[in-house]
């Protein structure tokens, strides 16, 4: 296994990269074997993220203004599973820990030689059902890259393109934005992990945005934009828990 983290002075100092990314192949956490016939794929190098805006300085009322009400915190509800449902579950795919929501880290996955996530899809035109497998490291270096340039101007808010995600072209009938990913019915058996790398997490239901955001312990607010973004975020950093996806 490796242990060495990505050094994000370094990261800093790049400039943002374009898809796909053109990565340096010297970092250790990709020196894995992977046999005679691949070639070691290189590590995530994250583009330095957009600063927000300076905010407003706030006014403070002078003299013998009304005084100033505190901010009000505002409380998670509770994220402790309902009475009669076990802490842990049956890891619905190898990719998958034994908590509800929740993935193994990128550097386990790899240490695993865990290298191609798969998932079914359903084309929407002629119904055909199909399994597609996406490269993990290539998709995840897009999807993070894509998520540390533009986090700090996101407000917290997932952008339209993850909102209406584009949808791979079938494979049998050639038509574009077609193949619609299968989502469990079971919340737990979602495959959380293969609809970040397709990036069509937003074909989930404000109540399955709900249910990871429960299990993850992140504010479960009305707004899918808001839990759609929570829930990119928290599958990055549950794939890089040392990258720049901290809050």
């Amino acid at each position: 296994m490796v242990s060495q983290s990505w050094s994000m002075q370094s990261l800093l100092s790049q400039s943002p990269p374009q898809f796909p990314l053109q990565l340096s192949a010297s970092h250790p956490l990709f020196n894995v074997p992977l046999g005679s016939h691949q070639q070691p794929l290189t590590p995530l190098a994250y583009p330095q993220p957009q600063e927000p805006p300076p905010a407003s300085p706030a006014v403070v009322p002078a003299g013998n203004g009304p005084p100033v009400r505190p901010v009000r915190v505002r409380r998670n509800p509770t994220q402790a599973p309902r009475d009669g449902r076990s802490v842990t579950i049956e890891p619905p795919f190898p990719w998958a820990t034994e908590y509800r929501a929740t993935v193994h880290s990128l550097e386990h996955l790899v240490s695993k030689k865990i290298f191609t996530i798969t998932g079914e899809v359903q084309c929407r035109r002629c119904e055909r059902q199909y399994e597609i497998a996406y490269d993990l490291r290539e998709r995840f270096s897009e999807v993070g890259s894509f998520l540390a340039r533009n986090m700090n101007t996101m407000h917290d808010r997932a952008p339209q393109v993850w909102m209406t995600p584009a949808l791979p072209k079938c494979r049998f009938c050639d038509q574009e934005n077609s193949a619609k990913p299968l989502i469990a019915e079971k919340k737990k058996s979602i495959n959380w992990l293969f609809l970040l790398l397709g990036q069509m997490l937003g074909c989930c239901t404000l109540e399955q945005l709900k249910y990871f955001c429960k299990h993850t312990r992140n504010h479960r607010t009305g707004a899918k934009d808001r839990v759609l973004y929570l829930t990119y975020l928290q599958l990055c950093k549950q794939l890089d828990p040392d990258g720049p996806f901290t809050r």
